[in-house]
């Protein structure tokens, strides 16, 4: 991906027209292009250390070049843009270096700890919480272990229905792969394109059909992780009671116990029918009582999310695509992927019309598909015409969703002031609860990265006071972490340190990342 925006430089577009006009009536017009890039520092790691990495991988696995460098520098967030585009990559690492094999990952661990080198694992470099931002102070330097070339299928079991896959598998690599044995994952988040195999499980991610398929923690029945002190590895059965799960001591902790070198999970046959439609309802608490009703029934379609007022009527691709006048009230999409969909959709219509909804039909739901990967883009083309953009999600209770809605769109909205705009929309669903998912868009203002981290301090906090969760599925990182602690107490903290002092005692791995 491009170091200063989302994605392929190919897929970027200016505003269309239509979209410009109504950016300078809300925002006024205005001109942020970035700036050119900068040369970067020379590598700050000595040639014999350098000579010794060379050793172990041969000198075309490491790079020191500063187009690499800047291509491994920090991850996709707002503030990780904003700071690229004013021209800053003073987080660039110092070299990038690709293992080959799970054998290659623990040589070059062994040789970070003789080194004393920070090593930030790195899958897609889609993160969006300074996930890839590590610590560099009391280092003697900081290395991208770059998972690329470990990109295979390793094996497949059709009788479990399982698969053991590398984790530098981008998205659409492991579909490919997976499809020539007639299976999917169906694990699509809006990072799909580009985010790893790794890095879905390292910062437990969630996809837009998780309401049928599931997290990806939920999907992963094994993996192999290498630390400074030896492997582990779990998942020699779907599920036990052998004492804490330690499938989930390697999700979810961001490269710093560990670095993920395979990941087996569970598949399905690829789908033979697929189906999506549109449903308005009155509002956005109706909208989700309907889908706590799927969900507690046990109904719940492949796919389905509902956007507030503010989102039904701003978000573009849901007004524009089929040239018909946009629903008031608020949009539901609803997917089904299978083998055999007619029934479950037959039974969702009649509970969705029972429960107050009105179909829309299918041409929304195929818009929605077809667009459902290009929102970061329009964040790029936004930034560029100066107004500032970023999302972040959090999750609750049912009994707690007005209230948590209520609390963060205030705080954003108290923060940013007049004229920011804050979008919300449902598009995970559980039994128990939901998550919420905010977009804001305000005018960048003379400083744009000071004034977005006071609004998402604000929002964090009224998430905390709220009793919801930081993060529902964009992790910790380093924008998280001082919420973390609050989420789960000292004695959370303790153990999640005393993990970390057990598997990597002198500290190498993305150090500063996570943990309070």
């Amino acid at each position: 991906m491009h170091p200063q925006r989302w994605g392929s430089p190919s897929h970027a577009a200016p505003l269309p027209e239509s979209t410009q006009g109504l950016v300078e009536f809300a925002f006024g017009a205005f001109s942020t292009p970035a700036l050119d890039m900068v040369t970067l520092p020379d590598s700050g790691l000595d040639e014999g250390a350098l000579a010794g990495l060379r050793g172990l991988l041969g000198a075309e696995n490491v790079l020191t070049d500063d187009e690499t460098r800047r291509l491994r520098t920090r991850g996709k967030s707002t503030p990780d843009l904003l700071k690229a585009r004013t021209g800053d990559l003073s987080d660039a690492p110092d070299a990038v270096v690709r293992p080959g094999s799970h054998d290659d990952v623990v040589k070059v661990l062994a040789w970070a700890v003789e080194q004393h080198v920070a090593v930030v694992p790195f899958g897609g470099g889609t993160s969006v919480t300074g996930g890839l931002v590590a610590r560099r102070d009391g280092y003697a330097g900081l290395i991208s272990l770059d998972l690329i070339r470990l990109n295979q299928l390793l094996s497949v079991d059709p009788i479990s229905m399982t698969a053991t896959l590398q984790p530098g598998m981008r998205g659409p690599e492991a579909e490919a792969a997976l499809a020539q044995h007639g299976m999917t994952l169906g694990h699509f988040p809006q990072s799909f394109e580009f985010a790893s195999i790794g890095g879905f499980a390292a910062t437990r991610s969630s996809g837009q059909n998780s309401a049928g398929f599931g997290r990806f923690d939920q999907m992963v029945v094994g993996l192999r992780m290498a630390t400074p002190i030896g492997d582990l590895i779990s998942g020699s059965s779907p599920l036990n009671a052998a004492g804490p799960d330690l499938r989930q001591v390697a999700m979810g902790s961001e490269g710093t116990f560990g670095v993920i070198t395979e990941v087996t999970v569970r598949v399905r046959a690829i789908a033979t029918g697929t189906a999506y439609e549109a449903w308005r309802f009155d509002s956005f608490s109706s909208g989700q009582d309907a889908m706590r009703h799927l969900a507690q029934n046990q109904i719940l379609p492949t796919i389905i999310r509902l956007s507030d007022e503010t989102e039904t009527a701003l978000n573009l691709a849901s007004q524009t695509a089929v040239g018909a006048e946009a629903p008031s009230g608020c949009l539901m999409i609803v997917g089904y992927e299978g083998a055999s969909i007619d029934n479950k959709r037959a039974v969702v219509t009649r509970a969705l019309t029972a429960l107050g909804g009105t179909s829309l039909g299918e041409e929304r739901g195929k818009t929605w598909l077809e667009g459902r990967f290009h929102a970061p883009y329009l964040r790029d083309s936004m930034l560029d015409s100066g107004v500032l953009v970023e999302t972040l999600e959090t999750a609750t209770f049912w009994s707690n969703t007005d209230r948590l809605y209520s609390s963060v769109k205030t705080a954003l909205g108290t923060s940013l002031g007049e004229g920011a705009l804050v979008l919300c929309h449902v598009s995970h669903v559980y039994e128990t609860g939901c998550s919420l998912y905010f977009t804001v868009a305000a005018k960048q203002g003379d400083n744009p990265l000071e004034r977005w981290l006071a609004a998402k301090a604000a929002a964090s906090d009224a998430m905390i006071e709220s009793g919801a969760t930081i993060t529902h599925h964009h992790a910790v990182g380093t924008d998280h972490k001082a919420w973390l602690e609050r989420e789960i107490g000292p004695v959370g903290v303790a153990i999640l340190r005393g993990i970390k002092a057990a598997v990597d005692p002198t500290g190498i791995l993305n150090p500063g990342v996570l943990i309070p």
